[in-house]
């Protein structure tokens, strides 16, 4: 559909005649579009601040504890309490093949860490490096524990975001310096800045990780652990295994394998699942309430061309007579619209993403943006298709009417 530029004068002059109601018509399809798109980034903002509260967990975790047996068992009585040890994690990895990573942990108070005139009170954590696995670190600076930090018993950690803001006030890299726990000093070799909202054994920001081995030593806490988490194999299922992860826990400790409370089992593959169905419902819901208010926008700049070629009856008339084609009045109404459209939905577009750009920078913390709220390239431009799409179509039935205007009746209603 091409048009000249006298039509195109013709265009802005008629929208400019009609200013007020292309103010009203076009404020519906700005609001529409900065709602779909307003929406749409908040959306994603909420989903991704939600899911920073499980920053690092794999999504096919099982976290096994020992609590208070509720059953009794081979003659133990019920409420005894039972404590799983390292060769437990043997024992996963033997008779439930479909795990992939199996980690112990241990934890504990640390009492308060010191590093010059500077102090903090941490949470202790004894790790191994298949801990990154399941709870992948975000490490600032220097690196993870490795193998030979196992193996020797080195006295080195990590630590986490808030440990290193209260001992490194003065920033820069700590990795190489030594802090102190109690009576104990540590060499510091990584930071980790996780700062999800749940983690084990206490939040991520306040932790300082030694290794497993070493811990059980300093802690006097011979060869029990409290924690083993463990991720399946890819196309693994983790709700399927559970029972036998249970049961193989159990039946070494004399626990009764269907005592739930007993052998506590945490699956985060159910709980990811239900966060993706809730995210799916509101997705749907924004589209919903998006779509419904543009295309009340496009009912509205239908009904302002049907008033405009009401209006312009005697001209539309006059021009067929001197030899106007339909095509050409065609051309002229449909572009109209689409102009009107097209500048108010580009305007909603830009409005949106620079609310939404504010928003990203008032979730920014040391240079980095901790929730992303902005829409895709390809969603503005499906956006603008859509707004394009909808100016065609509410200029069809005013353009309809205009090419049923004969020149004789139009002489008349003059």
């Amino acid at each position: 559909m091409r048009i000249d530029i006298d039509s195109y004068r013709e265009i802005i002059d008629t929208l400019t005649r009609n200013k007020s109601r292309s103010f009203l018509t076009g404020f519906g399809v700005f609001w529409g579009v900065f709602m779909l798109v307003a929406l749409m980034g908040g959306g994603q903002g909420m989903k991704e601040k939600l899911y920073s509260n499980f920053e690092g967990f794999a999504q096919n975790t099982v976290i096994v504890g020992a609590e208070q047996t509720s059953k009794p068992y081979k003659g133990f009585r019920k409420g005894r309490r039972w404590y799983m040890v390292y060769k437990d994690v043997d024992r996963l990895k033997q008779r439930v093949p479909e795990l992939d990573a199996v980690a112990p942990m241990l934890m504990g108070r640390g009492g308060t860490a010191y590093y010059g005139d500077q102090k903090t009170s941490p949470t202790m954590h004894g790790s191994v490096p298949e801990v990154a696995k399941i709870m992948e670190p975000k490490i600032y600076y220097g690196r993870y524990l490795n193998d030979v930090d196992i193996k020797e018993q080195r006295k080195v950690c990590v630590i986490g975001k808030k440990i290193y803001k209260d001992l490194f006030k003065e920033g820069g890299d700590p990795c190489g310096k030594k802090i102190r726990v109690d009576s104990t000093y540590y060499e510091v070799v990584g930071v980790d800045y996780s700062s999800g909202g749940i983690s084990i054994g206490g939040r991520s920001e306040e932790r300082i990780t030694i290794p497993i081995t070493l811990m059980q030593a300093v802690f006097n806490r011979g060869n029990a652990i409290d924690i083993i988490a463990a991720t399946g194999r890819p196309g693994v299922i983790m709700s399927k295994v559970t029972p036998r992860i249970r049961e193989t826990v159990a039946r070494a400790h004399y626990v009764d394998p269907t005592d739930e409370q007993g052998v506590f089992v945490f699956n985060t593959e159910l709980m990811f699942q239900m966060i993706n169905n809730l995210f799916k419902g509101v997705n749907v819901l924004i589209w919903l309430v998006g779509l419904g208010t543009l295309f009340a926008g496009a009912i509205g700049v239908s009904n302002i061309m049907m008033v405009t070629v009401k209006e312009r009856t005697t001209e539309i008339g006059i021009r067929r007579a001197i030899g106007a084609t339909p095509k050409m009045i065609l051309s002229q109404i449909i572009s109209e619209s689409i102009v009107l459209t097209l500048v108010a939905g580009m305007s909603g577009i830009l409005f949106a993403v620079m609310i939404l750009q504010m928003l990203e920078l008032a979730n920014t913390e040391d240079g980095i943006i901790e929730t992303h709220f902005q829409v895709g390239f390809w969603t503005a431009i499906f956006c603008a298709v859509v707004v394009s799409t909808l100016g065609v179509l509410a200029g069809l039935a005013p353009a309809a009417r205009a090419m049923s205007i004969k020149p004789v009746d139009a002489m008349r209603d003059e």
